[in-house]
């Protein structure tokens, strides 16, 4: 009896379980994690012949803006950061303690940037020679995680 309870109890939170969906915000744009990454991240081997291990990228609180799409000859650069956009930002948003951001942005193409003391900070190009290029899609979120690493070396 007890055994017939347990399969039973199994068998009804597999039903009632298997129609729920995740959770899904209304509208569409950009969310992601901003992480800070640091030092040198080369491969070390110790004096006991292990690989060393590496720091882990950590959330940071920073400001994210968002402009839109924006060539690398658009730019100036200057010690890793970017310091003058020829373009004015469409929003800006700034991340929890986690580092974690969203920001709801009309169907597009759009280049993001971190905020940083010196300029701001973006690392990928894509072969069109736009910077941190984010497509949002109509009713669809993309995801975006960006790790400041312009003082890691590797």
């Amino acid at each position: 009896m007890k055994r017939l309870f347990v399969i039973l109890t199994i068998l009804s939170s597999v039903i009632l379980f298997q129609n729920c969906k995740p959770y899904k915000p209304e509208g569409q744009g950009i969310t992601g994690t901003i992480t800070w990454l640091e030092g040198n991240q080369m491969p070390m081997v110790t004096e006991s012949g292990n690989p060393a291990s590496k720091p882990d990228p950590k959330p940071i609180k920073r400001f994210v803006r968002f402009y839109p799409l924006i060539k690398f000859s658009d730019l100036k650069i200057e010690n890793g950061l970017y310091t003058a956009v020829a373009d004015k930002p469409i929003t800006e948003v700034e991340t929890d303690e986690n580092g974690r951001y969203s920001v709801q942005l009309s169907p597009g193409r759009y280049s993001v940037f971190v905020v940083e003391e010196g300029g701001l900070f973006a690392n990928i190009f894509d072969g069109e020679g736009n910077v941190q290029p984010v497509t949002v899609k109509e009713n669809e979120w993309t995801l975006l995680d960006i790790v400041v690493n312009y003082k890691a070396v590797y």
